[in-house]
């Protein structure tokens, strides 16, 4: 069954399903967050961004089935052009193509805003999101060995780059 998606700006009635798709991978433990989020909380959040520092969510059928963002590296004027991504899909829409879609969104939307580089930070374990990553031009720089403390043990973070 071929699915069919399309990317669109993030708005604020999308809060609730995006924190609905953030908790899911946190639940999951695809990512060092911990606290679940609210729909209030996913608002305020879309709200705070700014013009070069967009959301995206894809859709399936109309139904928001994943999001994804560019963000601030670092707040150091230097690092202006690069940015850090987030890519979150809902758990009954996996491996099957809106994460590709999502990633290929940021890197549009990077080149076009003018950054020179986009990172992330994501589990080695994550085979998935590892391979995705890498399919779309990423490569793996290296790895903070026991970077953070998840359900009481020690996990390693991968850390990967694309230039643009």
């Amino acid at each position: 069954m071929v699915v069919r998606y399309s990317v669109r700006p993030a708005r604020a009635e999308d809060a609730e399903t995006m924190s609905v798709i953030y908790n899911e991978g946190i639940a999951d433990r695809a990512t060092l967050e911990t606290e679940p989020r609210t729909p209030a909380e996913r608002r305020s959040w879309l709200a705070a961004r700014d013009a070069r520092h967009p959301v995206v969510v894809v859709e399936s059928d109309g139904v928001v089935v994943g999001w994804a963002s560019l963000n601030i590296f670092n707040a150091r004027d230097a690092y202006r052009h690069v940015a850090d991504i987030s890519v979150y899909v809902a758990r009954n829409s996996r491996g099957r193509g809106a994460g590709t879609m999502l990633l290929q969104r940021l890197v549009e939307l990077g080149r076009e805003l003018g950054f020179h580089k986009l990172v992330l930070a994501g589990f080695p374990t994550n085979a998935a999101s590892v391979a995705l990553y890498g399919r779309l031009g990423f490569r793996e720089v290296g790895i903070y060995r026991e970077q953070g403390l998840l359900d009481g043990r020690w996990v390693d973070v991968l850390l990967m780059e694309r230039l643009l």
